[in-house]
C-alpha cells in the first residue's frame, strides 16, 4: 500500500486545470454555475438538474439575515482592520455554529437516524420525548423572530418537491414536527436550518459537511455587510453604543 498523499479534487499542469476530472476551461467556465461546481467539488459529480435547484436554494436561504452576530462582528472587525477585509469576514463566520445558522448538521443527523427506523412514528415520538425530558435544544426547531412559523421552511419544501426530490427526509421532518408539537404541548416551528438539513439529505449531502454549506452561504452575505461598512463606518458607532449601554457595577 502506497503512503503517498493523494487527492481526487484537482490537478494542474502547464496547459490544463482539471477539477474532479473536468476541464475548467471547456467543461465548467461558461457552462456551469456556482452551485453546480461546488456540488461537483464536494461529491465528485455534477448534480442532476433537480439536485442543482435544491442545492442552490439551500445556498441562497442563509445568505443574509440582517444584523445578526455574524454581521455585527464582521463590521466591528472591519472597523478595526479596514485594509484586511478577509479578517472581518473570517471573524463573522466563526459565529456559525450550534446557535446561529449551523444547526442543519444536528437536524440532519437526527433525520438520518430516523430514516433508518422501521417505525418512524414511534421514532418521532420517542425522540421528541427524549429531547423534552432531557431539556436539550432541538436542532432545526424554534426561531426568536419568525412566529408561529418560519416562512422559509414551507417554501423550501415546495421547491424541493416541485424539483423532484423523493421527499423521504422532508416527510420525516414534517412528521417529527407534529410529534414535537404534541410532546411539547405547544407549536415549535421548523426553522430554515432544519428544512435545509432535510433538503441536503435529499440531494445526498451528509450531515458531517452540512455546516460548511451555511458557512459558504453566510460568507456571501457578509461581503455585503463589509461593503456597507466601508461606506457607513457603522462599526465605530456600534462600539460606542454598546459602551454607553453598559453600566459599571464593580467596587
Amino acid at each position: 500500500m502506497s503512503d503517498k498523499l493523494t487527492t481526487e479534487i484537482s490537478q494542474t499542469t502547464e496547459t490544463e486545470i482539471r477539477w474532479r476530472g473536468q476541464d475548467l476551461m471547456t467543461d465548467i467556465l461558461g457552462k456551469r454555475d456556482f452551485a453546480e461546481t461546488m456540488y461537483l467539488l464536494m461529491t465528485g459529480r455534477f448534480p442532476e438538474p433537480w439536485e442543482r435547484q435544491i442545492f442552490d436554494a439551500c445556498l441562497i436561504t442563509l445568505m443574509e439575515h440582517g444584523l445578526t452576530p455574524h454581521a455585527i462582528v464582521s463590521r466591528l472587525v472591519a472597523d478595526s482592520n479596514p485594509d484586511q477585509l478577509q479578517i472581518a469576514m473570517a471573524s463573522g463566520l466563526t459565529c456559525v455554529g450550534d446557535v446561529f445558522a449551523g444547526t442543519m448538521e444536528g437536524c440532519g443527523r437526527l433525520l438520518q437516524e430516523g430514516l433508518k427506523s422501521d417505525d418512524k412514528a414511534q421514532w418521532c415520538h420517542d425522540t421528541a420525548t427524549a429531547y423534552r425530558q432531557e431539556r436539550r435544544p432541538l436542532p432545526g426547531f424554534g426561531h426568536p423572530q419568525h412566529k408561529p412559523d418560519d416562512p422559509r421552511t414551507p417554501r423550501l419544501f415546495e421547491i424541493a418537491r416541485e424539483a423532484g426530490a423523493k421527499g423521504h427526509a422532508i416527510g420525516l421532518l414534517e412528521e417529527f414536527g407534529k410529534a414535537v408539537d404534541t410532546v411539547y404541548g405547544r407549536h415549535l416551528t421548523i426553522n430554515a436550518t432544519g428544512a435545509i438539513g432535510a433538503l441536503l439529505l435529499e440531494v445526498g449531502i451528509q450531515p458531517e459537511i452540512m455546516r460548511a454549506i451555511a458557512v459558504t452561504s453566510r460568507a456571501a452575505g457578509l461581503t455585503a455587510h463589509i461593503a456597507e461598512e466601508q461606506k457607513t463606518r457603522s462599526g465605530r458607532r456600534i462600539w460606542t453604543l454598546v459602551e454607553n449601554e453598559f453600566a459599571y457595577t464593580g467596587p
